[in-house]
C-alpha cells in the first residue's frame, strides 16, 4: 500500500474520502448482516432443541409450546428478511 501524500488528502476533502470509503463500508454493512444471520441460525437451532424439549414432557404445556413456535417462526422470518435485505443493498 502506498500513502498519499498529506497535502493532497487535505486538497481532496470529506466528499473524496467518503466515496473512496464507500466499498470498505459496503462491505463492512454486508459481513454485519451476514454475521446477524449466523446469530438467528444458532438462535434457531436452540429453539429447536427447546421446541423437541417441550414435546417430550408430560403433561405437556401447549401454551409453551406454542410461544416456542411463534419464536420459532419469528426467527425464520427475520432471516428471510436479512436474506432478501442483503440481496437488495448488496448486489453481486
Amino acid at each position: 500500500m502506498k500513502l498519499t501524500p498529506y497535502a493532497k488528502v487535505l486538497k481532496l476533502g470529506k466528499e473524496a474520502i467518503q466515496e473512496a470509503l464507500a466499498p470498505l463500508r459496503a462491505l463492512e454493512m454486508k459481513k454485519q448482516a451476514e454475521l446477524e444471520i449466523a446469530k438467528i441460525d444458532g438462535k434457531m437451532v436452540e429453539h429447536d432443541s427447546k421446541i423437541q424439549e417441550l414435546c417430550s414432557v408430560y403433561p405437556i404445556k401447549f401454551d409453551s409450546l406454542i410461544s416456542a413456535l411463534d419464536e420459532r417462526a419469528l426467527l425464520e422470518r427475520r432471516k428471510s428478511q436479512f436474506a432478501a435485505i442483503i440481496k437488495e443493498m448488496f448486489p453481486a
